[in-house]
């Protein structure tokens, strides 16, 4: 998805609900831009060169949990949730995280072959 209006409308639907901008994955060619927003709206979140496009949102869960969603930016919209401890370590974290990326990935592609 390139269409920096959806994108907008994505992430001021994620900020409306409490939700905070931490990551940005691009599928793009090495050194290119990231695609221009209205207002700069990826100032404050890493933005990180990947196999596909996605954002990667935060906020507060239950006590004592934060919860993270990766959300798809693709033309039939998904995203996966995990709700990570707050005690948990910076190193678990990542492979929580990377583990979502994974399942995003493998959805995805899934879904491609679905469709040929």
């Amino acid at each position: 998805m390139n269409d920096p209006e959806a994108i907008a409308d994505i992430l001021n639907t994620y900020k409306k609900h409490g939700w905070i901008l931490r990551r940005v994955l691009l599928s793009r060619p090495a050194g290119a831009a990231a695609p221009e927003l209205p207002g700069d709206q990826f100032s404050g979140a890493e933005i990180r060169d990947s196999d596909m496009d996605a954002l990667w949102f935060s906020r507060v869960s239950r006590p004592n949990t934060e919860a993270w969603e990766l959300r798809a930016l693709s033309a039939a919209p998904f995203a996966l949730l995990e709700v990570i401890p707050d005690d948990t370590s910076e190193a678990d974290r990542e492979t929580i995280l990377s583990g979502v990326e994974d399942r995003m990935r493998e959805m995805v592609i899934r879904g491609r072959t679905k469709d040929n």
